[in-house]
């Protein structure tokens, strides 16, 4: 083959390699790779936005004919928008501990996690639902079915564009707070204060307030639990053997008798007592099949710690499951609750999806459109954001992930059953603080850890290497000579940062009167546009 001289344009004897067309080639197929990969990270984003627009599709199949189906198919392409940004955002509170700790892979703990928020959104969300959409601002005291509509509406886009503004400034905000703060904002800005059910409000405050608080303390007793009853015996693995199993068959249990009550009971009248009796079983079966599972995982491990945060990993990815669930009962409501009341609001005007009733109802289709939405969130966003919960708080492991995630899904569960909206992060971050703390006075206070410790060193006196076998690294019987300096860094490195619960607390205390504030200037807008 010849090739040209630029300059003198005269044939020259080419030279043995590549050609000029395969270099051209070359740099075509370089152009495609980069190209390749600055789209990639593209491509959530645009499957985001096909999500919206089918949901606005499944949305106008309901209400074809109806006088608002412009209104009704926006408050779904929102309410979609809504339930992605919170699959997005509070996914890392559900699984991020277990896919830290390696007891479940990526992939495994985005599929778990997508399913089970399905389920919980599907069985346990009916009645957030129905607090989001009619207790905070009553339907009854809005004249116009239209205002309360737009009302809803405008709450919605609000919520969303704060959530978003936060999550942008790495600030920890609520998609509940901001929920609900919205609702106020706009129904104040629409009819004023009389229309707000003030006593609701301070139902839900108060939940707010004592939710975190009742997470931290169920994380502390069942850390404790695991530390008295496990961590500091002599004989470690033996007594993972024997309570390891009690603890999953509670954990079964405490899910059972929910699952019996709220989905089962919809069905079919189970009653209280025999739900109680169906969770006892269901607890004891689990536990009998547990023993030789933790037995057969246990032989052969050392009489250590990381033998047991080994053990601690199929009970952290139950856990994890246990609070995904949880979160797709409480935390869709903030997407789809004021789509309900956009619904129920509407249908005097005409059917959406389902015939005349007395009561609010939740159509299928919101429904589906809540919980789907969580779980594209979490699919498409949810790798970029799993970390290890409470990492800026304080350090977990297993053992203590397991604690949170339990203690975070008991409370949220049981928030969900009675109807209360709560935050799932902030009962999350609630139970990392009450474990942190915990491990303070534990090791500080706790007698038998004390001699747990001095046992450990006269059995380890005059060995080459250190302790290393404690539940901290750094927590080691110190050398005489050592101990002053081991104080103050134990004082200057406490287990759990300060500074983090302030920049909580100001998030929590900021996050109402914006999205209040930021939702009253959003219904004027829209209500003067398109009222």
């Amino acid at each position: 083959m010849t090739d040209f001289k630029p300059e003198t344009g005269k044939p020259v004897a080419a030279k043995p390699g590549k050609t000029v067309l395969d270099k051209d080639l070359d740099r075509l197929t370089f152009l495609e790779t980069a190209t390749q990969h600055v789209t990639r990270g593209l491509a959530p984003f645009g499957l985001a936005l096909i999500f919206v627009v089918l949901a606005a599709a499944y949305a106008l199949s309901f209400a074809i004919g109806h006088p608002d189906a412009a209104l009704l198919i926006a408050a779904a392409a929102l309410a979609a928008y809504m339930a992605m940004n919170i699959g997005a955002n509070d996914v890392t509170n559900n699984v991020g501990a277990a896919v830290g700790a390696r007891a479940i892979s990526m992939r495994g703990a985005l599929l778990m996690a997508a399913c089970f928020e399905i389920a919980g959104a599907m069985i346990g969300s009916r009645e957030v639902v129905r607090t989001i959409s009619t207790s905070i601002v009553s339907p009854a005291l809005v004249e116009d079915p239209l205002v309360f509509a737009w009302i809803m509406m405008s709450a919605l886009f609000a919520a969303a564009l704060w959530i978003n503004l936060a999550t942008w400034l790495n600030a920890p905000v609520s998609t509940t707070h901001s929920m609900v703060g919205s609702i106020i904002g706009a129904g104040f800005s629409a009819v004023g204060s009389s229309a707000i059910n003030w006593p609701a409000i301070a139902g839900i405050t108060l939940g707010w307030v004592f939710s975190p608080m009742l997470g931290g303390l169920i994380a502390a007793g069942f850390l404790f639990v695991i530390y008295d009853l496990i961590v500091y015996r002599p004989d470690k693995i033996a007594a993972a053997r024997r309570w390891l199993p009690i603890l999953i068959g509670l954990m079964a249990a405490s899910f059972s008798l929910y699952l019996t009550i709220r989905g089962v009971d919809q069905v079919y009248s189970v009653g209280r007592l025999r739900a109680f009796g169906v969770a006892c079983i269901i607890g004891l079966a689990v536990w009998a099949l547990m023993v030789p599972v933790i037995r057969r995982q246990s032989v052969g491990l050392e009489n250590r710690n990381q033998s047991l945060r080994s053990l601690f990993r199929l009970p952290l990815v139950g856990s994890a499951a246990l609070l995904s669930f949880a979160h797709g009962a409480n935390d869709v409501s903030n997407a789809i609750g004021p789509l309900t009341g956009i619904v129920n609001a509407l249908r005097s005007y005409g059917p959406i999806g389902f015939g005349p009733s007395a009561g609010i109802t939740i159509p299928f289709w919101v429904m589906a459109i809540g919980s789907l939405g969580i779980s594209v969130g979490l699919l498409l966003f949810g790798p970029r954001l799993i970390r290890l919960v409470g990492s800026k708080i304080t350090k977990l492991n297993p053992m203590r992930a397991f604690c949170v995630a339990m203690s975070a899904a008991v409370t949220v569960i049981t928030a969900s059953w009675i109807g209360l909206p709560v935050s799932s992060t902030h009962i999350a971050v609630g139970a990392v603080f009450g474990v942190g703390f915990f491990r303070e006075y534990y090791n500080r206070h706790s007698r038998r850890r004390k001699a747990y410790l001095a046992e450990k060193a006269l059995s380890l006196r005059g060995a080459e290497t250190p302790d290393t076998d404690t539940d901290e690294t750094d927590e080691a019987p110190p050398r005489p000579a050592r101990k002053k300096a081991n104080r103050d860094e134990a004082v200057r490195r406490r287990l759990v940062r300060r500074s983090y619960l302030l920049s909580i607390l100001l998030a929590w205390a900021v996050t109402l009167p914006v999205s209040a504030g930021l939702a009253a200037i959003v219904y004027r807008v829209m209500f003067a546009l398109f009222g």
